[in-house]
C-alpha cells in the first residue's frame, strides 16, 4: 500500500495561493519593529502604509513608516519616511526623527501636570499617575511615552485615530510640559520652602517641663 502524500504547505501553489507573494508589510515591521543601536536611542516602528500606482508595467508600491526614536531618559522625535522599500521607509524615518528630537520635562517617572494637546483632528489628554501604574495608553501614543521615559501615565485619544495626528498630538502635549521650578524662574520669583514643624517627640519635652 502506497504512503499518503505528504502537504508542503510551503509549496509553491496555484492561482490564488498566497505563497507567491512576497514577504508581507507586517512581516517586515515586525523584524525591525524595536532596535536598539550604538547610540543608545531606541526606535519603533507605529504605523506602515502602502500605497500603489498603476503604470504601463503593472503596479508600483511605495511605503510609508512612522518612526518614534527615543532614550527613555527625556528625548524623543518622531519621523515620516518615504521609499520604494520598507527597509528604506523605516530607515529615512528613524533619521528625521533623530534630527527632530525634544527634551521632556518628567519628574519621578510621571509628567509634573495634566496637559492637553490637538493636532489636526486628534486630540490627546495625558494626566500624571501615581508610582506603580504603569502608562495606560493606546498602542500609538504608549510608542512616545515609553520612548520618552514616562513610567506612569494616564492617558485618553480624543477625536480622530490617524496614527500620524495621534503621535504628533502626544509629542506637542509633551513639549508643553513645564516644571514648577522653570514657571518660577519665568516669573521670577522663589519657589518657598515649607516652614520645619517641630517633631512630635520635642513637643511632648516641652509638654513635659
Amino acid at each position: 500500500m502506497a504512503e499518503p502524500k505528504k502537504i508542503d504547505f510551503n509549496e509553491r501553489g496555484g492561482r490564488g495561493s498566497n505563497s507567491r507573494r512576497s514577504k508581507g508589510v507586517d512581516d517586515v515591521a515586525e523584524s525591525l519593529l524595536e532596535s536598539k543601536g550604538a547610540d543608545e536611542f531606541a526606535e519603533k516602528v507605529v504605523f506602515i502604509n502602502r500605497t500603489a500606482k498603476v503604470v504601463k508595467g503593472g503596479r508600483r508600491f511605495h511605503f510609508s513608516a512612522l518612526v518614534v526614536v527615543g532614550d527613555k531618559k527625556g528625548k524623543v522625535g518622531v519621523g515620516f519616511g518615504k521609499a520604494g522599500e520598507v527597509s528604506d521607509a523605516i530607515r529615512k524615518g528613524s533619521e528625521l526623527a533623530k534630527r527632530n528630537m525634544v527634551t521632556v520635562a518628567l519628574r519621578e517617572g510621571t509628567i509634573p501636570h495634566e496637559v492637553f494637546a490637538r493636532f489636526g483632528g486628534a486630540e490627546v489628554l495625558l494626566k500624571p499617575a501615581s508610582l506603580g501604574t504603569g502608562v495606560i495608553a493606546g498602542k500609538t501614543p504608549r510608542a512616545v511615552l515609553e520612548l520618552a521615559g514616562v513610567r506612569d501615565v494616564l492617558s485618553k485619544s480624543l477625536g480622530s485615530s490617524n496614527p500620524v495626528n495621534v503621535v504628533k498630538a502626544t509629542v506637542d502635549a509633551l513639549k508643553s510640559l513645564r516644571l514648577r521650578e522653570e514657571i518660577y524662574q519665568v516669573r521670577g520669583k522663589e519657589i518657598k520652602k515649607p516652614e520645619t514643624t517641630q517633631s512630635n517627640q520635642e513637643k511632648t519635652e516641652e509638654v513635659k517641663q
